[in-house]
């Protein structure tokens, strides 16, 4: 599906035709002639228009015959039916500057970064295709730390549930989040040196106030690649922590039951002397019951305190 918007007097006008539009999106399903047809309208190389259409698409720039392509990684919610994948995986995006100075966004999946755009962009200025460029970064590292923030959230709550658990359930739902986080040191980082190359090379022939924006965002993507990475070494600790948590609260499960087994069995023993077809002390004599049950009790608390001294309950 591709869409074409117009700013017209600070509103944001949805127009039928590429010619005039200031901004072309270009999201799923597409069909089969969207993509050459738009190719030879705006005369944008038809690889730069399908790159994006590979998931493992690497950040990175280019330039031909005057058309200039960016490719960022920007995060998206996974919705894969496998339960040990990750929470949220990273995408490419093609941002595309024609000739015609105009702005075209390629996106593999629904992508909440360019619906943010969407909605500010009757406040952007189209005759500076740069700033809105700069824009798309600056929504995209938004959603980066947005998702981060909700990542570490959801750590913290599993944390919680972890304290009190045997199981592995939680354990699991860590390592999920840590595969995300993974994901996401993968992607500002090369996300970073990109925009990093960019300011180098001047890439966007951009003047004194985009050149500011975009050190800006260079800092900014610094910062969620801090994050990614500080979330990441905590949750690695966490799971360490926790596995030797779950594995010391099971070694204590099994030894109260060793105990408790010991506790019963001797008693059981003292009992079946009793009961033996062999002769033994006081078994003729009416105290002789009380007494297999006086000493079962004698031996039983004996362990008990025993026990405790060593501190195995």
């Amino acid at each position: 599906m591709v869409q074409y918007y117009k700013n017209i007097n600070r509103q944001t006008l949805e127009i039928d035709k590429p010619e005039g539009a200031n901004w072309i999106n270009v999201t799923p399903p597409f069909q089969e002639n969207e993509i050459e047809n738009l190719s030879q309208h705006l005369n944008i190389p038809r690889d730069f228009l399908t790159d994006t259409l590979d998931i493992e698409e690497r950040a990175r720039y280019e330039m031909d015959e005057g058309v200039k392509l960016i490719v960022l990684k920007t995060p998206i919610e996974n919705n894969s039916v496998n339960e040990s994948d990750a929470y949220y995986v990273t995408i490419p995006i093609s941002i595309i500057i024609t000739e015609r100075h105009q702005v075209v966004t390629v996106n593999s999946f629904e992508n909440v970064a360019i619906h943010r755009f969407l909605n500010s962009f009757a406040k952007q200025h189209p005759e500076r295709p740069n700033m809105m460029v700069l824009k798309i970064f600056e929504r995209v590292v938004f959603d980066f730390m947005q998702v981060l923030k909700e990542i570490n959230n959801r750590r913290n709550i599993l944390e919680q549930k972890l304290y009190d658990s045997n199981r592995n359930e939680e354990l699991l739902y860590l390592m999920r989040i840590q595969k995300s986080l993974v994901y996401f040191v993968t992607a500002l980082r090369s996300n970073e040196l990109l925009l990093m190359k960019m300011e180098r090379t001047n890439f966007l022939n951009c003047d004194e106030d985009e050149r500011e924006f975009l050190s800006d965002m260079i800092v900014e993507y610094s910062q969620a690649l801090e994050m990614a990475e500080k979330y990441s070494t905590i949750l690695v600790s966490t799971l360490d922590a926790f596995a030797s948590i779950i594995n010391n609260n099971m070694n204590l499960v099994m030894k109260r039951l060793t105990s408790i087994t010991i506790l019963i069995s001797l008693p059981t023993l003292i009992a079946s002397f009793f009961g033996m077809n062999v002769q033994v002390p006081f078994e003729q004599r009416p105290e002789g019951f009380y007494l297999a049950i006086i000493l079962s009790i004698v031996t039983a608390v004996i362990m008990v305190v025993y026990f405790n001294k060593k501190r195995w309950f």
